[in-house]
């Protein structure tokens, strides 16, 4: 009877250590799962971190100031509302990216791709922006001023009520582009390429056209009084309505441009002489 008993007694305590050790087992698992989640929702929370480490293109929102994105493939990518100040994106691949209302003052970037980008309401003041390709671009509303442009390519980009204000664009390249109501005040456009640009209402005075291609233009009521126009193609361009007083238009082509109601007083023609 003994026996019996310590048999029953022993039996009972190795299936209490097994139910404890089962136990243990499904805690230490859980406690396993609990920490996995942990690290994945830390990750999940930093998406600064994800895109740095090239995990991720989803960025609203994110400080990402003077970060190095240099080449970059951000193609797509949503960083809506982002700080980007003083970002390096040297040649970085932001084709068709969102970039509506970032903050891109000072960026660098130079050689980058931004072709169809989306760039309305975004801070680009005194940015670097050489032999950017901004293509198809929408950068209505953005503020673009003291931004140094030099031989980008802007063509067909939405530029409307943009402020371009002592905007560095010499050499650039933007047939077709929309620059609606756009202010270019002080801004250098000499040897850009404007043919079949939409200038309605924009400010170009005080700056520099000198040699631009304005073929087909249409700059319809806009501001161009003491511009540079010096030897500024405007073969077909619609000036009506214009404000061409003081303008410099020494050896332009004005073939089959339209000057209706345009203010003239002062302007230098294409022959030297002073219009009264």
């Amino acid at each position: 009877m003994f026996l019996i008993l310590r048999r029953l007694r022993s039996s009972r305590l190795e299936g209490g250590t097994a139910l404890i050790q089962s136990r243990t087992r499904r805690l230490s698992l859980l406690a396993l799962g609990l920490l996995v989640a942990s690290a994945i929702a830390a990750r999940a929370a930093d998406p600064a971190a994800d895109l740095l480490a090239g995990r991720s293109k989803y960025c609203p929102k994110c400080d990402l100031s003077g970060a190095n994105l240099k080449r970059f493939d951000l193609k797509e990518a949503d960083l809506a509302g982002a700080n980007l100040a003083r970002a390096n994106l040297h040649r970085a691949n932001l084709a068709g990216a969102n970039l509506s209302g970032a903050n891109l003052t000072g960026a660098n970037l130079n050689k980058t791709d931004l072709k169809r980008a989306n760039l309305a309401g975004a801070r680009l003041g005194e940015a670097m922006l050489f032999e950017a390709d901004l293509s198809g671009a929408d950068l209505t509303r953005a503020d673009l001023s003291g931004a140094l442009m030099g031989s980008s390519r802007l063509t067909f980009a939405m530029l409307d009520t943009a402020n371009l204000a002592d905007a560095d664009l010499a050499d650039a390249i933007m047939h077709g582009a929309l620059l609606k109501g756009a202010d270019l005040s002080r801004s250098d456009l000499s040897q850009t390429t404007l043919r079949r640009a939409v200038l309605t209402g924009a400010r170009l005075e005080a700056g520099s056209l000198a040699r631009a291609d304005l073929r087909g233009a249409d700059l319809r009521d806009a501001d161009l009084h003491t511009t540079d126009l010096m030897r500024a193609d405007l073969t077909g361009a619609n000036l009506s309505g214009a404000n061409l007083r003081g303008a410099r238009m020494l050896l332009a082509n004005l073939t089959d441009a339209k000057l209706d109601g345009a203010d003239l007083a002062g302007t230098i023609m294409p022959d030297g002489t002073e219009h009264p």
